[in-house]
């Protein structure tokens, strides 16, 4: 078992080791749940990944609608208009 500050080092050196700017460890879990989501992941399957008891707790705080997210809502939505008019 590591401790905390342990894997926060590692992360560090991998990102340095990459040649990727500073990014949070904990961004990482927003980045997993909005790209869970994007692919298909339910959301009460990411809320439990995460360890959360409410999926709308999940929603509300670590996914972020992306553009390409906003753009397949409004193919859906506009697909769905010409159906029924």
């Amino acid at each position: 078992m590591y401790h905390p500050d342990s894997v926060v080092n590692i992360h560090k050196k991998l990102l340095k080791a990459a040649g990727i700017e500073h990014l949070r460890f904990h961004d990482l879990r927003h980045t997993f749940a909005t790209t869970a989501l994007q692919n298909g992941v339910d959301v009460k399957t990411v809320s439990t990944m995460l360890g959360h008891y409410d999926a709308g707790f999940t929603l509300r705080t670590y996914t972020h609608a992306t553009r390409q997210m906003q753009d397949k809502a409004a193919e859906t939505m506009g697909n769905f208009m010409e159906q029924v008019m």
